[in-house]
């Protein structure tokens, strides 16, 4: 099959034909439908968190179910599915008590570069986040994947397995925004903008959307902001403070840089709560000044929206079925698997909400 492999890091990806194995006990092998190109993607490419070469990325995939290893009893072929990278155990203490995300069972969730799913030329290729959605196919444990209703459209579905749930997540399960409240979200890619659109499902009163790009703060409006604010254009803390007299209750930090985290604790009234959604490198540190606990704020993360992806991702669906979950407009391109690091470099350019891989499923 044809996959996108990581053989440098820094450098573009490579078309290679590698090997995929059959399903073992536990394992379902998936004939991938789209494939969406996230920043976290673009942040190990890049070699921000290194792993075994070569490797395949992409885990924002949606895909039809071919085969299914012994043991598999809730997934059969011809099943719609989305992968999400929470695959979890069920039985660890962090899934026992409902933190799905927070799984580490090592025979679960492996490290790149332990699972023998895939191959090139004798030898392993690393099979990043557990999926690998950057080929034609892959093969993962049952617990990654969400059956979906057929009649969901693959190549939004695909961006329900991160982007999505990670940011209506934040708000639903992180910060449980309750309707009437106020937000301030920091950062308009794609999960910004499913964090802006969850406020809206929340009910928010006001929610503010901040970013660098004017074309990203025009389609942060349609995802639900009421008002933005252009990042250069001065003090973005000073000017959410304006806006709401005073400060938010709710804000989340969408990018990962210690200076809007910063901001975004800085922005909350008393008693307000900030959510870090975004990915940071290792050992970066950001600072906050003591004395503004004294005011009950909050500083608190979340992992991939701390979701249960059982429950969560059927309900996504239902949302954008019914028209309240924007999904639409976050496809803002589709492209070949070929295409792939002309999809990276409008990433970086600032050019795109989200890009998504289609491939032919028929």
């Amino acid at each position: 099959m044809k996959a996108a492999v990581v053989e440098a890091f820094g450098e573009p990806l490579a078309i290679r034909e590698i090997e995929i194995a059959a399903p073992g006990r536990d394992e379902v092998l998936v004939r991938t439908a789209a494939v969406g190109l996230c920043h976290s993607d673009l942040h190990y490419l890049q070699g921000m968190r290194k792993f075994p070469l070569p490797g395949v990325l992409g885990h924002e995939v949606s895909g039809i179910v071919e085969a299914a290893g012994d043991g598999v009893k809730d997934l059969k072929p011809g099943d719609h599915v989305v992968g999400a990278l929470s695959v979890f155990c069920g039985t660890c203490k962090q899934c026992l008590g409902g933190r799905f995300a927070l799984c580490a069972d090592p025979e679960v969730k492996q490290p790149p570069g332990k699972a023998k799913r895939l191959a090139r030329e004798g030898q392993t290729v690393s099979q990043v986040f557990n999926l690998s959605g950057f080929a034609e196919k892959l093969l993962v444990h049952r617990n990654a994947l969400v059956k979906i209703r057929e009649d969901m459209p693959m190549d939004r579905a695909a961006l329900l397995g991160c982007a999505v749930i990670t940011g209506t997540g934040a708000v639903f399960r992180g910060a449980r925004v309750p309707a009437g409240s106020s937000v301030a979200v920091v950062g308009c890619g794609g999960v910004g903008l499913a964090t802006i659109n969850g406020a809206k499902i929340a009910g928010a009163a006001q929610i503010i959307a901040i970013d660098n790009f004017t074309s990203k703060l025009e389609l942060a409006r349609k995802f639900g902001a009421t008002d933005t604010i252009l990042a250069s254009d001065g003090d973005v803390v000073a000017r959410v403070q304006e806006l709401t007299h005073g400060g938010v209750e709710f804000s989340f930090e969408c990018i990962g840089l210690p200076a809007t985290v910063e901001q975004c604790f800085r922005m909350l009234q008393p008693g307000g709560t900030a959510t870090v959604v975004g990915l940071f490198a290792p050992g970066v540190k950001a600072s906050i000044e003591g004395c503004e606990f004294f005011l009950e704020k909050k500083l608190q993360g979340t992992a991939l929206g701390s979701a249960r992806i059982r429950e969560d991702i059927p309900r996504l669906v239902e949302l954008y079925m019914q028209g309240r979950l924007n999904l639409d407009d976050l496809v803002s391109r589709r492209i070949r698997l070929e295409d792939i690091n002309e999809g990276f470099a409008a990433m970086t350019r600032g050019e795109v909400a989200r890009s998504v891989i289609v491939f032919d499923t028929a």
